[in-house]
Parts: structure tokens; C-alpha cells; sequence
């Protein structure tokens, strides 16, 4: 007879073998034991490949002149922005302030961006300008031209056929179908004014944006003059949040616009894992009739698995290692890790990667950073060797916690940081970025995309948080056409802080966020789901590269890499039309409209057309 058929507790054998695999499991998972880190899809270039922005560009040929009128208040508003952008596209260019300089040679250039709003700034030499378009050149013009008494107002050659005679609001701005990744939707202006006029243009222009889905305003065209081209942007917001409109109308001169990109998608949270953070869980009570330490590991972890399997989602935590206030350099090991673990692996085995947020939520400042006014709740470090020992005991304690994973990103408590804790982490060991913010603001420490002197490498975070309002719709709309990049970041305590959107609850939050995931990745073909290290390692690779329009026919158009590593991306838009039929030196993949992300893995690419 078969002893185990007549085993009478078959059932509760069963059942305390399922507990006993799900204990296995969970002790595994808490413990970290056989978690290994998987290769990088890009990794930190070696320190002797590392080249920043403006060495690269350096060595690239000057293609661009860039005129000025420094008596022009808007024009100086303008020109660090326009600088960047032409920076971050690895244009080479030349200046010239026409209130101090006439007209050069204009036969050097592939290009001219007009910074004047005055066309009197050209003085005598309109006529220069106007034949140098007419013959083949190629322009543009940043900021609405005003109205001048007795002065020709160039409207022919821009397209124009009347204006009104004063500026009015532009209230938002709306991408034509096949114009920008992301377009074909409205972005608004967080604080429109009267900027720019409203023109009527001729019917021959090529119209790409307008200020709504009425186009009744336009705020971005073409017109063909001569045997040149001038594209005009009649916008007059020249602000880092909307550099990537700029970026796009330069992309529009000649007949193949191309330029380098980062493309990766880099998503932050911040205070995570860390101890269970203070704060009012009035309305996670509300909706959950939990505590907020139940809420987090039952409720919003769980969610963001989900939202992370349906979108390839990476999640980048940063530690923070307790919640206390002490500056003073005396740092103590917190001894319950049974959170950081659970956490911490959950995200590893998610495929995500964890980093250095601070030792306590402390920014590194001994007091070059004011807090005054800002109601910010922090103390200042009593000198940098206080600094030095927590963020060392930060590096001792995430590595013990987490042996088996390399941690090189630092994100700044609040977003602050100052001369002195900047300095320090720049002679760290472990540290190899920062990520902080994009837009400057009170007291946070804003960064452009690249890498400093120091070889740490920059990795602003666009956008935060889940109630997506104006500013960061446009914002990530308009880095998707500067850099083909996302960063985002956000707080497990966002639902603990009525500003941050609480009141509305974890469910339109959680909605916010996937609605934000299904647009990005509709929007931006091909963007990479990469770590805050990975995202580092592209930066780095974005940084040194430059390209070179060797030779663009009806049939081909031929591509010159410089610094090229192992991969470069780049932004192309064939504006003459043309489908590509094959590539040699690289792959494309189609964005919208005539705008592709070419993949060059050799220095040489060829992309060959079918008309």
C-alpha cells in the first residue's frame, strides 16, 4: 500500500510548503543574498575617453554666424540660451555684436541666427544680408522683428505679409504633426505676456507651429527666398525651458538638419529606501485606512513594479540613511536594515539601481547656501570634514547593506548643494555623478547636461512629481527635441505633502504618472530605458561627440563622427524630403515626420535616400 496516498495531511502539508518557499523567498530577498549586479547597457567611459562639450566643439569647424545687438534688452536675454543650444548641437560659431561691429564676410557660413529684433542693427549693410540669403544662405531669426519707424521691415524675405502693430500674448505653443517628437499636442506657457506679434504670412510659406490648434497665430515658418531659406521663430520666450523649440527650428536649415543627442530615459526616486519618512498620512488614511509604512510596501511599491514592467522602467533609489539633524561630523550606523533590504533588492531584482542620496536629508552646506526666507528646515554643517564624514559613512553603510552593487550616483538633498560639498565630491572615490535639477531656482543647485573638470559627470533631473503642470509638460517636451532625454524624479513622501498633490490622492497621482509613461515613449521612438549610471555613461559618450555634414546629395547624404567611442546618437531631419532606403555605419529609426535617431557605431555613416 502507498503510504503517501493514505497520508491524511496531505492538504497541510501542501500548504506549509507553499509558506515554507515564500519565507525562502522573502528571507532572499531582504537579505541580498545571491542578488549579482547584471552588466551595464552603457557604461562609464574610460577617464582618458572623457571630453567635455565646449573642448569638443573647439575642434569643430565655426559653420555659424550668430549676430548680435547688445543695446537690445530681449537680445541679451537671449544669447546665453541660444549659445547653449548651439553648444549642446555641437555647432561651431563666431559672434558678432553689431553695435560694436559691422557685417563680416558672410561667404565663411553655412548659417546665421539673427539675435536682433531690430533689423536698423544692420545699418547699412540690409542689403548685404538680404543678398546673401537670396543666394543660397541660410537664417535664422530668434526673436520677432519689431516695428520701426522708416526702416524697412524685411517682410518679404521673412515671409510676412502684415503685423499687428504691437505684441500680444503667446499663451502656448502647438508642434505641427511631424515637426518635433511629441507635437501634434498644445504645451502652455506658465506665465505668457505680450511677446511677439501676431503676422499674416504669405501662402508659400511652410508653417510649424502655431500658438494653439487654431493656427490662427503662427509661431514658427519657413520661407523660401531666393535660392536661400529663412526660418523664423515669433515666439520671444527665449527660456531654458524651451530651448528644445529653438534647437528644432536650427534643425530646419539646409537640407539635413543633424545633431547629437543623449537619448536615455532615467527615472529617480528619491529617499528611497531610507527609514519611513515623517509626514501627515491624513489622506493615505483616507483612501488606504492604513499607515503610511503598510501604504508604501502593500500599496505605492507594488503600483510602481507594475508601472515599471509596463514601460521597461528602470527605477534609480537613492539612500538616505536616517532622518536625524546632526552636522556636527559625529556620524553612528543605523542598525535595523531590514527596510533599506526589502526594498533595496526588490528594486535591484526590478532591474534598477541604487545610489547616494545622504547620510541624513542634511544638504552638504556650511553656509554659502542661504536659507533665508525659504522656510527650508535645515541645519549647516559645522565644516567640510563634517560633510566628508557622512557622506563616507553614507558609502560604508549603503555597501554593507548592499554589497554586490557598485553605487556612483549623488543626488543633493532637496536639490542643494554648495561650493564647498560640490568640491568635496568631486575628489570622492565612489561618487562619479551628480544629479540635481535642470532649471535654477531658490536655493538648488542647477546643472546643464556634460561633465565638469573634474571628470564628475551632470545629470540634471528635468521634471518631478506627479501632477505634471505646464511648466513640466513643456519642459519635457522640449528636452525630448534638445536631447532626446528624459529625467524625472519624485519622493515616496509626495503623498505626505498637500503642495506636492496629496489631497488628490495616490490613485490620480499613480494615474498622472502612467499617462506621463504612455506619452514619453510614444512620443520618443527608440528612447532608451537606462539607470542613473548608464544615463552617465551616455551623457559622457553625448559630450564628445561631434559631427560633420561631409556630403548631402539627392541620393545620400554623408556623415563624419568625431570622437567616437563605441556609439553615438543623433537627431537627423532630411528637410528636402527623401526616405532613407539603408545605412551604412550605424542604424536609423524613424521619430515623426522627417526627423530620425541615427544609432552611428562608425565614424563614417552613410544614409542613403529614395526619392
Amino acid at each position: 500500500m502507498n503510504r503517501w496516498k493514505s497520508f491524511r495531511y496531505k492538504a497541510l502539508f501542501f500548504i506549509m510548503l507553499t509558506f515554507f518557499i515564500m519565507a525562502l523567498i522573502l528571507f532572499f530577498e531582504r537579505s541580498g543574498i545571491h542578488y549579482t549586479q547584471p552588466a551595464k547597457q552603457v557604461n562609464y567611459l574610460p577617464t582618458s575617453k572623457v571630453i567635455q562639450s565646449s573642448a569638443a566643439v573647439k575642434k569643430a569647424p565655426v559653420t555659424c554666424l550668430v549676430l548680435t545687438d547688445s543695446t537690445e534688452p530681449d537680445c541679451r536675454v537671449a544669447e546665453p540660451q541660444i549659445k547653449r543650444v548651439l553648444l549642446d548641437m555641437k555647432v561651431g560659431y563666431r559672434t558678432v555684436d553689431l553695435s560694436k561691429q559691422t557685417l563680416p564676410a558672410l561667404g565663411a557660413y553655412q548659417t546665421v541666427v539673427v539675435l536682433t529684433e531690430n533689423i536698423s542693427s544692420f545699418g547699412t549693410q540690409q542689403n548685404v544680408f538680404k543678398n546673401w540669403i537670396s543666394a543660397g544662405g541660410h537664417a535664422l531669426f530668434v526673436l520677432p522683428i519689431q516695428k520701426e519707424e522708416g526702416v524697412d521691415n524685411f517682410f518679404g524675405e521673412l515671409g510676412i505679409t502684415s503685423a499687428t502693430a504691437k505684441n500680444e500674448v503667446v499663451s502656448g505653443f502647438y508642434a505641427a504633426k511631424g515637426f518635433m517628437a511629441g507635437g501634434n499636442k498644445e504645451y502652455k506657457f506658465s506665465d505668457p505676456f505680450k511677446s511677439a506679434r501676431k503676422m499674416k504670412l504669405t501662402r508659400n510659406v511652410k508653417t510649424y507651429a502655431w500658438t494653439d490648434k487654431s493656427q490662427k497665430f503662427p509661431l514658427v515658418w519657413e520661407n523660401k527666398y531666393g535660392k536661400g531659406q529663412v526660418v523664423v521663430d515669433n515666439i520671444g520666450i527665449v527660456e531654458k525651458v524651451n530651448r528644445g523649440i529653438y534647437a528644432a527650428s536650427y534643425s530646419l536649415l539646409g537640407a539635413v538638419g543633424v545633431y547629437p543627442v543623449i537619448n536615455g530615459s532615467a527615472f529617480y526616486l528619491d529617499d528611497f529606501p531610507s527609514p519611513v519618512p515623517n509626514g501627515d498620512g491624513k489622506y493615505v488614511k483616507r483612501d488606504y485606512h492604513m499607515n503610511i509604512a503598510d501604504f508604501y510596501s502593500k500599496v505605492w511599491w507594488p503600483d510602481l513594479l507594475k508601472l515599471s514592467a509596463r514601460h521597461g522602467v528602470r527605477f534609480t533609489g537613492v539612500i538616505i540613511e536616517n532622518y536625524g539633524n546632526q552636522t556636527n561630523g559625529k556620524v553612528t550606523t543605523t542598525q535595523d536594515t531590514s527596510r533599506f533590504r526589502y526594498f533595496g533588492n526588490m528594486l535591484l531584482h526590478a532591474d534598477g539601481e541604487l545610489g547616494f542620496h545622504g547620510y541624513n536629508h542634511q544638504p552638504l552646506n556650511t553656509g554659502e547656501v542661504s536659507y533665508k526666507g525659504q522656510h527650508l528646515p535645515y541645519k549647516l554643517w559645522k565644516n567640510t570634514q563634517a560633510m566628508k564624514n557622512s557622506i563616507e559613512q553614507l558609502e560604508t553603510f549603503s555597501n554593507n547593506v548592499f554589497p554586490e552593487t557598485r553605487k556612483s550616483v549623488y543626488v543633493p538633498p532637496s536639490n542643494i548643494l554648495s561650493a564647498k560639498g560640490r568640491k568635496m565630491l568631486g575628489k570622492d572615490k565612489e561618487i562619479r555623478t551628480i544629479a540635481s535639477v535642470y532649471f535654477p531656482g531658490d536655493a538648488g543647485y542647477s546643472q546643464e547636461f556634460g561633465v565638469s573638470k573634474d571628470g564628475i559627470v551632470n545629470q540634471p533631473r528635468i521634471i518631478s512629481g506627479a501632477l505634471f503642470d505646464k511648466y513640466n509638460k513643456l519642459a519635457a517636451f522640449s528636452e525630448l527635441n534638445m536631447h532626446y532625454v528624459n529625467t524625472h524624479f519624485m519622493h515616496p513622501d509626495d503623498l505626505l505633502d498637500v503642495d506636492r498633490g496629496a489631497k488628490l490622492g495616490w490613485n490620480k497621482l499613480k494615474n498622472n504618472l502612467a499617462s506621463y509613461m504612455e506619452w514619453l515613449f510614444t512620443a520618443a521612438p527608440g528612447i532608451r530605458n537606462l539607470t542613473g549610471s548608464e544615463l552617465s555613461g551616455a551623457i559622457e559618450r553625448y559630450s564628445a561627440a561631434v559631427v560633420t555634414k561631409k556630403e548631402v546629395t539627392a541620393t545620400e547624404v554623408k556623415l563624419e563622427l568625431g570622437n567616437l567611442y563605441d556609439e553615438s546618437y543623433l537627431m537627423v531631419r532630411l528637410n528636402e524630403g527623401g526616405k532613407p532606403q539603408g545605412v551604412e555605419g550605424g542604424t536609423l529609426r524613424h521619430v515623426t515626420g522627417d526627423l530620425y535617431l541615427l544609432r552611428a557605431t562608425s565614424r563614417n555613416v552613410t544614409i542613403n535616400l529614395r526619392r
